[in-house]
Formats: C-alpha cells, sequence, structure tokens
C-alpha cells in the first residue's frame, strides 16, 4: 500500500480541497465504517513567535494515520514530519492548515480548514505573561469623517485561542451583516453616523474595543478637514566641510513622532547632501494634492539673504553659495502649485548671511491664496541655539514647539504660544527670538480631521515596523531578529536570544556586516549616541544585541549581516563560536519606504506588497556555521537644491501618491550622483 504521508499518495488518492469530507478507494468497495472526526483543529489569532499547538482527533474501524498540510497564499504542500494527531507549531507567519485522515482501507477525510493569524507587531505586555487564550485587542478602530456616498471602513483585530469572532455595534445597537474585522459600508448615509465598536469573543470570554465616532456628511459643512496630510522632515547633522550639529537627530525624531499622533504620513530623513535633497524634495511635492496639509520642516545649517532662506546639504563646500543649496521659498511656491489647503514651512536653522558677494536665485513671488505659514526659529540676522541635554541636544525651538504642537487651535495661535515661551525662556533672552510669517486666512489646525477626495479610502496607521524574523543556530538556539525604524532612512536591526538551551551556558551575540560593500558607507554615515532615542520606543530588553543600518538611500546592493554566537559548553567548558548569515535584499529595504497614500488607486494598491508577506520572502537566512545643558549655536540649516533639470521643472502629475516613491528615488539615485 502506498505510503498515505508521500506525495504520490496526496496527488493520487486525495487533496486537501474538501474539509470534513470521506472518501473510500478500496477497489472491492469496503464496507467498513468510514472515518470520522470526532475533534476538528481550531483557528487561533497569536502574536509572531508564539508557541501552541493545532490538534485532530479521529475514529476509524483500523487504526489511522494522520497527514498535516498547509497553505501559504496559493500554494499548498505536505508537512514532512507532521504525521501525529498533534501539530506543535511556532508562529512565523499566517497560515491554513488541515489534516488528512486515512485507515488500512485507504478511507480517507480531511479536517476542517484553519487559520494561523500571526501578528508580527504588538503593543508591549500584549498577550500578558498567564495568558489562557481569551480575546486581545490589538488594533482599535479610528475615528472617521466621510462624505455622503463615499465608503467607510472601521478595522479591529484581536488576538485569541480559538481566534474571535467579531460583532460590531453603531450606537448600542447589533450590525446584523456586521460579523468581520473590518466593517464595510459601500455608499454611506447621513444615517451611517453614529458611535461604532466591536466585540470580539471566544470561548474564553469577549473583549470590546474603543468606541470611536463616524461622521457622514460634515467635513464641508463649516468644518476644516485635510484630503490628506503629508510631512517632509529633513535634518542634517554630520557635514563634510563644516561644524557638525547635535539637535537636528532629537528634533526631527520628536517631531515625527507628534506629526504621526496628528496623522501625519511622515518621511524623516537624516543626513542628505544635496542630491538627495533635491530628490526627497521633489518626491514630498509629488505627494501633494488639492486640499492636502503639508508641512516641510527643515534642521540643520542655513542662511537667509534679502528675504531669500536657503538650506545647505552635508556635502556643501566652504565657503557655499547659493548654487550649492536649495531656495526655501522655491519649495514653498511648488508646493503652492500642488493646491494644498495648508502649507507650513518650519526652518530650524541660522538666517545669518556670511558670503555677501553672492547673487541671488531667481525666485517667482508667491501666489496670494492665503494658506501659507512660516515658523521661523530665530528672527533675520539672528542664530538659533542648541539646548544641551545629556547625550543629545535638542533646539529651543523644537523644545516649546512640541509643548504646543497637539493643541486644537488655528496653527498660527500655536506658534504665538511657542514664540511667548521661547520670549520667556531666560538662556535665550536677548540672543534668540522666534518669527511668524503668514497668509493664513482660514482657522485651520494641524488637529483637523482627515477627509478623502477620492471615493477609495484605506485604514491608515499601520505599522511602519518590518516583521521580525526567528533563525536557529547549529547549537538549536532560536534568535529573533527585530528591525527597529528610527528614520525613514536609517533603522536598527536587533537580536534577542529566546529563552536559553540547557547544553549552552553564557550565550553572547554580535551583529556585524558580512560583506564588504558599502561597509565604509555604513561606518561614515553611523550616528553617535542614536542608540539612545531606542529606549524611547522600545523595550530595553529588546536592545542587548543591535546594529545600525544607516543612509538606507545609499545602499545599492544586497546587504548580509553576520550573526556570531558565542557560548560556553557545560560539559567540556570549551568556548564555541557559530554563525549564521542573513540576507537584506534591496527590495526589502525598499518595501522599509512603502507607506500608502489613501489616494492611490484601488488597482495600484492590490498589487502593492503590505504586510509580512513580501518582507518575509525578502530575508533569506544562510547558514555558515564555523565550529568556533548648556547653550552653543547652530551654524544654520539649509537644503540643497537639485539640478534647474531636476528641481525647477514642474513635477509631473502623478496619480500613486505612495509615500514609499519617494524614498524609492533616493534609493535608485545611486553614489554616482551624490555630486550634481
Amino acid at each position: 500500500m502506498p505510503s498515505p504521508a508521500g506525495r504520490d499518495f496526496l496527488e493520487d488518492v486525495s487533496t486537501p480541497g474538501s474539509a470534513g469530507s470521506t472518501m473510500s478507494l478500496s477497489d472491492c468497495g469496503a464496507q467498513e465504517r468510514p472515518v470520522s472526526i470526532t475533534e476538528q483543529p481550531v483557528s487561533v489569532s497569536v502574536p509572531v513567535g508564539y508557541s501552541f499547538t493545532l490538534r485532530c482527533r479521529a475514529q476509524g474501524h483500523t487504526s489511522l494515520q494522520y497527514q498535516w498540510f498547509c497553505q501559504y497564499q496559493s500554494d499548498c504542500h505536505l508537512i514532512p514530519g507532521a504525521t501525529n494527531q498533534d501539530l506543535p507549531i511556532i508562529a512565523e507567519q499566517t497560515q491554513l492548515y488541515t489534516c488528512r485522515v486515512n485507515d488500512l482501507h485507504r478511507n480517507v477525510v480531511f479536517s476542517d480548514w484553519v487559520k494561523v493569524e500571526v501578528h508580527q507587531c504588538v503593543a508591549r505586555g500584549v498577550p500578558p505573561q498567564l495568558w489562557r487564550g481569551e480575546p486581545v485587542i490589538v488594533l482599535n478602530p479610528s475615528e472617521q469623517w466621510v462624505e455622503v456616498g463615499q465608503p467607510l471602513q472601521l478595522q479591529c483585530a484581536a488576538m485569541g485561542v480559538p481566534a474571535p469572532s467579531y460583532q460590531w455595534y453603531r450606537n448600542g445597537n447589533l450590525l446584523e451583516q456586521q460579523k468581520r474585522k473590518k466593517l464595510r459600508i459601500t455608499r454611506t448615509k447621513v444615517s451611517d453616523s453614529g458611535t461604532y465598536l466591536c466585540c470580539a469573543s471566544n470561548s474564553h470570554g469577549e473583549r470590546w474595543t474603543n468606541a470611536v465616532d463616524v461622521h457622514v456628511g460634515t467635513c464641508g459643512s463649516g468644518k476644516f478637514f485635510a484630503t490628506d496630510k503629508i510631512a517632509l522632515l529633513v535634518g542634517n547633522n554630520c557635514y563634510q566641510h563644516h561644524p557638525n550639529l547635535l539637535a537636528p537627530v532629537r528634533d526631527v525624531f520628536e517631531l515625527s513622532r507628534l506629526l504621526e499622533h496628528l496623522d501625519f504620513q511622515v518621511v524623516s530623513l537624516l543626513d542628505l547632501n544635496k542630491a538627495e535633497m533635491a530628490t526627497a524634495v521633489s518626491g514630498f511635492l509629488q505627494l501633494l494634492g488639492k486640499g492636502v496639509y503639508a508641512i516641510f520642516y527643515y534642521a540643520g545649517h542655513g542662511y537667509e539673504h534679502l528675504g531669500r532662506n536657503y538650506m545647505v546639504p552635508v556635502d556643501a563646500p566652504q565657503p557655499y553659495a547659493p548654487e550649492n543649496c536649495i531656495s526655501v521659498q522655491r519649495i514653498l511656491q511648488k508646493m503652492q502649485q500642488r493646491q494644498t489647503a495648508l502649507n507650513i514651512i518650519l526652518l530650524d536653522t541660522c538666517r545669518k548671511w556670511y558670503n555677501p558677494g553672492c547673487a541671488l536665485s531667481q525666485v517667482q513671488p508667491l501666489e496670494p491664496w492665503g494658506n501659507t505659514v512660516y515658523g521661523y526659529s530665530t528672527s533675520e540676522d539672528a542664530e538659533a541655539y542648541e539646548l544641551q541635554d545629556g547625550e543629545f541636544s535638542s533646539g529651543i525651538f523644537m523644545k516649546y514647539l512640541k509643548k504646543h504642537i497637539l493643541q486644537k487651535k488655528k496653527v498660527t495661535h500655536m506658534l504665538e504660544d511657542v514664540l511667548e515661551d521661547i520670549g520667556r525662556d531666560p538662556l535665550v533672552t536677548g540672543k534668540q527670538v522666534m518669527e511668524i510669517k503668514h497668509t493664513l486666512k482660514e482657522a485651520r489646525s494641524l488637529t483637523d480631521p482627515i477627509c478623502p477626495s477620492r471615493a477609495a479610502t484605506e485604514h491608515r496607521g499601520h505599522s511602519q515596523e518590518l516583521p521580525s524574523r526567528t533563525v536557529t543556530f547549529p547549537c538549536g538556539l532560536r534568535v529573533e531578529l527585530r528591525f527597529l525604524r528610527l528614520f525613514s532612512n536609517l533603522m536598527f536591526v536587533c537580536a534577542k536570544p529566546q529563552p536559553p538551551l540547557a547544553h549552552i551556558t553564557d550565550p553572547q551575540l554580535l551583529l556585524q556586516l558580512a560583506g564588504t560593500d558599502d561597509v565604509a558607507t555604513q561606518r561614515e554615515s553611523s550616528l553617535d549616541h542614536v542608540e539612545t532615542l531606542l529606549a524611547f520606543v522600545y523595550k530595553r530588553e529588546e536592545l542587548d544585541c543591535v546594529f545600525q543600518l544607516c543612509a538606507l538611500q545609499k545602499i545599492q546592493t544586497d546587504v548580509v549581516l553576520q550573526l556570531d554566537l558565542h557560548y560556553i559548553q557545560p560539559s567540556t567548558k570549551q568556548k564555541t563560536c557559530e554563525s549564521l548569515q542573513t540576507t537584506l535584499q534591496k527590495s526589502l529595504l525598499r518595501q522599509f519606504f512603502s507607506w500608502r497614500s489613501d489616494s492611490q488607486p484601488d488597482s495600484q494598491r492590490a498589487a502593492a506588497c503590505t504586510g509580512s508577506v513580501c518582507l518575509q520572502d525578502a530575508l533569506t537566512p544562510s547558514t555558515d556555521p564555523k565550529g568556533q545643558g548648556s547653550l552653543s549655536a547652530g551654524s544654520g540649516h539649509s537644503l540643497p537644491s537639485s539640478s534647474p533639470s531636476n528641481f525647477s521643472s514642474e513635477p509631473e502629475e502623478n496619480d500613486e501618491s505612495d509615500l514609499g516613491k519617494l524614498c524609492l528615488a533616493l534609493l535608485q539615485a545611486g553614489p554616482g550622483q551624490d555630486r550634481p
């Protein structure tokens, strides 16, 4: 008799397509009682790395044989060695499973298909240590403003063993047809407004999401709103020919987190040369459109001359001239041409002019559209100061901006509060005074809601972290690799060992680049003390073994990381070293930037790689065991301009509106384009 666990038997006898079905393939038509499933496996929803067991029980006239199968995307395959009633699993990615049971007479039955849903990123402390499988909410719905006739989507998610079922409510009333994680209404009516929440339940209990309000038909009725919110933040710290700065790293980091809280889609970039900054600005402009709230923030060296502001790239010569820099007024002019509802320029730079012999760049006057706000960290012909704060410095401007930026008030009034606080700071009295210029005629606030202009809307605010990955050393020790983002072009790879094994002691991990490509770039671009910022976001115990991967826009080849494990064998007291190599493909680094905009067409959105599926395919591990407070003045911030052919021309219309294109363009610029 062919082995029921073999591929031939799977193809010739039966395939897992009809769950719960029974078939007899005996040539003489056996009359034995058919095999029946007495205990079906159950679907689960768990965090990545969680250990659990799928169970299947059956009864029949003869002894029974079991074989488990899994399906990932459209690929269904036999699991080698999975021939027991129980299937132990360590959750790594979302997959479907079924179990085939047959007796000695070739009667065959398949269990129900079950889904193992794996959550790649969950909050700290989730699930709790003594988790019994009761529902745990990992994603709450968010408040929505929708125009009449537009689609509405609310989304929640919960972990649980077994996987929870869902039931949505509006104003306390059960919605009979809404029993999935995503609530969808194709064409909204005013009557769809109300307070929504969802109940997730399983055999261990139930949990409720936060209640959120949905406003239908209120966006255009006297209330200000944005069709989207986009921000580009650039901080230049390490200069080739000018004094280095300290504050931009922390200031960009903190502003990015605050703007994300206000539902801005943020690209935050550090230490860009002229070509890279020009590419970033051009990509930023293409993301803007009618009704968008746009913020451009720059911290670094800069200057002002006769009302014109310039930003200095990290590769600007000494002395620099306008042709080595980028005109802020030119950026604002391009922002206006995109028909944005609100344009905000925040310049945390000095405004002194050190090269009076240079001519000004040619910039046309701004249109009088009444939607522009300038926030200068200091007044004309004055310097901007940094406040020393332990390992990091913070700009005086950012110290007070972060205090007020979340206020629900007109943006110019919020900036006036910042100005007043700076004016009261004794450290900069007589040295630095903020300045505000604006033509804002409407009481628009950064807290205004988003009402997308297109019919296709999608839940925003997905995590921007890459999914973790678990690798196993020859000795059996499992190590989790996590990819932690601080900036759009800087991330950390963290290695965290799983519970230690009894046959090894004192395990120590070391991460380093294995190849020669990009090593010099990483060494030159590495930022001191930036690891301290990780403590603001991530758990301290996750940071034992950390590798900084910076200047991602300069990386042109796959990055090979080597993970070395040093440990002692208790039986021999010998020190042993084992090594693994993990390849971070360029596609993974590019996917790291792919944050989608709601204005992206459905056809392109469906084709985009999202979540953990594409990212995990881009991680390719290979095993290679070897057997062994004071003040300082900043010099100013300025943004490099691109060549006239690239930057002064009007950007083409682009309906894809994908923030990933901004940084993808940086990745494609290449080292050969560092100079104009």
